[in-house]
């Protein structure tokens, strides 16, 4: 008889209120699931990106965002973030080839999706719509992917 070995798949969901705290919590978070299931080696590009999307759901919404980390069988983290407000923003309303503009690195915004472009392997978005189970009845799920290397 053989023995069967499933994945190591996983999925963690994290609700999180509006609230100035919530990127800190969201990479508390990350930390301790990626550490916790031996995924270190994406630490550092999860973390840093997943704040960037809470904080952005924070400062462009009035309403509380959730935060998703799942691990896919092929190696492959997805995190996606969804948050009330409808409005998809570059790069995820554009074709993954496609480039936001430059940032100035002493400006004060428009940082944090350029670095989703730099170390995410994959992004993209849905809408109300296309939601599915993480519905709320408006807004949008950004997400994005990270390779194991």
């Amino acid at each position: 008889m053989d023995t069967v070995f499933l994945p190591d798949t996983w999925t963690y969901a994290l609700r999180l209120p509006r609230d100035p705290r919530a990127a800190r919590v969201a990479r508390m978070t990350v930390r301790a699931v990626l550490s916790g299931h031996g995924r270190g080696e994406a630490l550092d590009a999860v973390e840093l990106l997943a704040s960037e999307l809470v904080t952005n759901a924070y400062r462009h919404t009035r309403g509380p965002a959730s935060l998703r980390l799942t691990a896919l069988a092929d190696g492959r983290l997805r995190v996606g973030v969804w948050d009330s407000h409808p409005r998809i923003p570059a790069p995820f309303r554009e074709s993954p080839r496609d480039r936001v503009p430059y940032v100035p690195a002493e400006a004060e915004q428009g940082r944090g999706l350029r670095l989703v472009q730099e170390y995410a392997d994959s992004w993209g978005s849905l809408s109300v719509g296309d939601v599915g189970p993480l519905d709320r009845g408006a807004g949008k799920l950004l997400w994005f992917e990270v390779r194991q290397r």
